[in-house]
């Protein structure tokens, strides 16, 4: 996996799955503007993906992926 200096570690959560990875958020801005300004996709780097169930198994590990934002239902960082 990449160095990410200038990137935001975030976890998404969708109905199905847990993303975990990096975005393109320069430090001090707001994850709200982030959102708001991302088109239908949003790009994350070294993704892990999970189940949401309680198993929370690994589905999947990418350099990169893009979620659909329609999908997003929970962001946070870390």
């Amino acid at each position: 996996m990449g160095t990410h200096e200038n990137m935001t570690k975030v976890t998404l959560l969708t109905g199905c799955y847990r993303i975990e990875g990096y975005v393109d958020l320069f430090p001090g801005a707001r994850v709200t503007d982030f959102m708001r300004e991302a088109k239908d996709f949003v790009a994350v780097l070294d993704a892990r993906v999970y189940s949401a169930d309680a198993a929370g198994r690994e589905v999947m590990v990418a350099p990169f992926i893009d979620v659909n934002r329609d999908r997003i239902e929970i962001v946070t960082l870390g």
